[in-house]
């Protein structure tokens, strides 16, 4: 690599970032016809337009949607080499920080993490966004700095650390005709069932364990949301399968009675996750640690022997399937 090969990088980021020639001008503090010469050569050496025409504005070409995470990662790592190394102070922090979750993990860790960041780092903005299937690549990309969730395969690069464990119980309303008394496998199995299913997909771990048993479930309706499946379930004649700890946490205020559900349910592992181009980067690790600390004061106990993937292949021997799975998050269906 040429020495001015750095600097075309930096150039070709601004570009692929901005997606325009002033905008990029602007970005890394040249002229536009300047960054307009250093576009030609860019073309010139990678044999690809990288910007297209498009109208009034313009569009990165294929090559340039690949290269466009990549080159933004080479770039960043470039500079916080150069960056001079001081003490990390918490208090000090001005970042904003997207953290990947579902309205789960706000609800039982949200309050607690807050607190500790208004209290410790209050200039530091974090912005909850849904999980996602790609998580794992917009990690990579540096579009996300954390996810919460259950994996199935992570791409091996992957960093990742055991948050909070949970388990399933089955909710009513208070009125409903099997609030008071306990809910045998017969009656569960004859009441409509609402789902949580971030993803929208049908099926999942519940309705897999009654299918080995040669039993089914009658799901009339599914929703992306854990609050929002509790909220209905409090107005309707449906019955919920749903992670204990956000059921205890809202059932008084909802007026929903929680139940044991009717089979054997293995209770699940919660995971960080992030990339390791951030792992020794004081900021993020502040944030793990800060995920963490709330994880022990909202969720701290255990329960043992947790599932770590979305499927039943581990529901016997522990063993994983052969075949890889693309990475899955909590998410994981009821």
């Amino acid at each position: 690599m040429e020495p001015s090969d750095l600097g075309l990088l930096v150039t070709l980021d601004a570009l692929l970032q901005e997606g325009s020639v002033t905008r990029a001008a602007r970005r890394v503090g040249l002229s536009t016809p300047a960054m307009s010469h250093a576009l030609a050569r860019i073309r010139k050496r990678l044999g690809d337009p990288v910007l297209v025409r498009s109208g009034r504005g313009m569009l990165l070409s294929p090559r340039a949607e690949e290269l466009r995470a990549r080159v933004h990662a080479v770039v960043a790592d470039a500079r916080a080499a150069l960056e001079p190394v001081r003490p990390f102070v918490a208090n000090e922090l001005d970042r904003t920080f997207v953290v990947r979750v579902t309205d789960y993990v706000v609800t039982v860790l949200g309050i607690e993490v807050d607190r500790i960041l208004r209290e410790e780092a209050p200039d530091v903005s974090m912005k909850f966004v849904p999980n996602s299937p790609d998580d794992a690549e917009l990690l990579r990309g540096g579009h996300s700095d954390l996810a919460v969730g259950i994996y199935g395969e992570l791409p091996q690069e992957m960093r990742s650390r055991r948050l909070l464990t949970d388990r399933f119980v089955c909710a009513v309303r208070a009125d409903h005709p099997t609030a008071s008394k306990r809910l045998s496998l017969d009656q569960f199995l004859s009441l409509p069932h609402l789902q949580v299913a971030p993803r929208g997909q049908s099926g999942g771990y519940l309705d897999d364990v009654l299918k080995a048993r040669g039993l089914a479930r009658r799901v009339a309706r599914a929703v992306p949301f854990f609050v929002a499946a509790l909220q209905m379930t409090a107005r309707t004649d449906y019955v919920v399968v749903i992670s204990e700890r956000i059921a205890n946490r809202l059932a008084p205020t909802l007026g929903l009675v929680i139940h044991e559900v009717p089979v054997p349910l293995r209770p699940y592992a919660l995971n960080l996750v992030w990339h390791p181009r951030v792992d020794k980067d004081p900021a993020h690790r502040f944030l793990r640690e800060a995920f963490v600390r709330a994880a022990t004061a909202a969720a701290g106990d255990l329960h043992p022997g947790p599932r770590t993937r979305l499927d039943t292949s581990d529901e016997t021997s522990g063993q994983r399937r052969r075949r890889p799975r693309r990475a899955g998050l909590h998410g994981m269906k009821r």
